[in-house]
């Protein structure tokens, strides 16, 4: 652009304040209505006349009721019952990294359960030389650490293998949530019971019906896998597994083992039917990649999106989203405006942290026009998030976890958005 362009050209402050006429050579129906005076400005409203709520009318604060569309949801045809379902977080109308306890998605294998801090009681067992059970009040009496990780679902995004099917944000990529949990290192529980050295595995499972068992390499285990108690400074919800569950960073979120009641010291993995089958990922040739438990880098711009659709005019845009690694922590984000052809480097809105989510935003200049939306990652391992092509030369199409590819979103000039595939 030349410097006499760059001058003509209305700044952003000059946009937002209804000054861009002079600029851009045309006033727009925005910006003429802010250049005459706005009540909302220049006279007393209802709010500013009275007070307000006391601070002992909502003893647990709630959302204000502006906001009350922000939640999961599910899809009803995705289960055939709600207490063997999932829902999503609402990922599009959140901002910043940390998901709220009330909005993060849950999934149930059997129901989610009430189990009192009383009633509560951990196992250790197995190849140890000590078999142990801990209380509740056991657990917070052991030093504790404090660590900010995603949970996300090895089938977010599974529905989109085949093509673009689910026209949402939240119902895409929506299977994950990002919390500050409060909790034990397993690995100073096992050193308690005292690992015996044919323990090369534990098998964990959980107190509800299904109990959800899952083995988990030793080595796993005794490096960042966290017995949790807290999320985001207060107790779990009963959802996600009140009072104690099990963290295992980077990994898929069906090794999340919730109301945690026993962790097995053995020498060789459980071969369960859930486990050798469900969570498995079928290539095209009929085979199956077996323990695919990492979650590889990923990305999505959360707005525009779908259920984000770009609300004023042509104008300054905030292009934001998230990303993700369960190798290591996210060192970079492009996007594209173009469904992939030109890629531009966004900012990080703070240095990746550890398996964590990332924010990131691009600063955007949108002239009305359609755009195709990317985003891409990178990895600490130098690992560059796929395209859907990339995925299905590998992977084929019968896939339902492990989906990590690239996600396009279509805007039209009315600033709509679309879930759509580009070649």
């Amino acid at each position: 652009m030349s410097d006499s362009a760059k001058r003509n050209q209305p700044s952003r402050r000059q946009f937002l304040s209804g000054a861009a006429a002079a600029g851009a050579g045309a006033v727009t129906a925005a910006a003429a209505q802010a250049a005459s005076p706005d009540p909302l400005i220049t006279e007393v409203q209802e709010w500013a006349s009275a007070t307000g709520e006391g601070v002992d009318a909502t003893p647990y604060g709630l959302p204000v009721r502006f906001e009350n569309d922000v939640v999961r949801r599910n899809v009803e045809w995705l289960t055939a019952d709600t207490i063997s379902s999932i829902n999503f977080t609402p990922i599009h109308a959140l901002d910043g990294t940390i998901t709220p306890q009330g909005c993060a998605f849950e999934r149930h294998h059997s129901g989610a359960i009430e189990l009192s801090k009383a009633d509560y009681r951990l196992m250790i067992n197995g190849l140890v030389d000590t078999p142990l059970v801990f209380t509740y009040a056991d657990l917070e009496r052991f030093p504790r650490e404090n660590r900010v990780h995603f949970c996300e679902c090895a089938a977010n995004t599974g529905m989109e293998w085949a093509g673009a099917q689910l026209n949402g944000v939240q119902f895409t990529h929506g299977m994950i949530h990002n919390m500050e949990y409060s909790g034990v290192p397993l690995r100073t529980l096992l050193e308690e019971a005292g690992v015996q050295p044919e323990g090369k595995w534990v098998y964990v499972e959980g107190a509800d019906a299904s109990s959800n068992g899952r083995s988990i390499p030793i080595e796993k285990a005794l490096d960042d896998v966290l017995v949790a108690f807290k999320a985001n400074g207060e107790a779990l919800r009963k959802e996600h597994g009140y009072p104690v569950r099990l963290v295992v960073p980077g990994w898929e979120g069906n090794m999340w083992v919730k109301w945690l009641r026993r962790v097995e010291v053995m020498d060789g993995p459980v071969e369960s039917r859930e486990e050798t089958s469900k969570y498995t990922d079928t290539l095209a040739d009929g085979t199956s990649r077996k323990w695919t438990w990492v979650m590889d880098a990923k990305s999505v711009i959360t707005s525009p999106s779908p259920q984000a659709p770009i609300t004023h005019g042509p104008g300054p845009l905030v292009i934001t989203g998230l990303a993700w690694s369960g190798r290591g922590h996210v060192t970079g984000v492009d996007v594209s405006t173009d469904g992939g052809i030109n890629w531009t480097p966004a900012r990080l809105a703070a240095p990746g942290t550890d398996k964590a989510l990332t924010r990131f935003y691009l600063d955007h200049d949108w002239d009305g026009g359609e755009m195709l939306l990317q985003a891409r990652a990178r990895d600490s391992s130098g690992y560059v998030q796929p395209t859907k092509a990339q995925l299905r030369e590998v992977r084929g199409e019968n896939s339902i976890y492990h989906n990590n590819c690239i996600q396009t979103w279509w805007i039209n000039g009315k600033g709509e958005a679309e879930n759509v595939e580009v070649s």
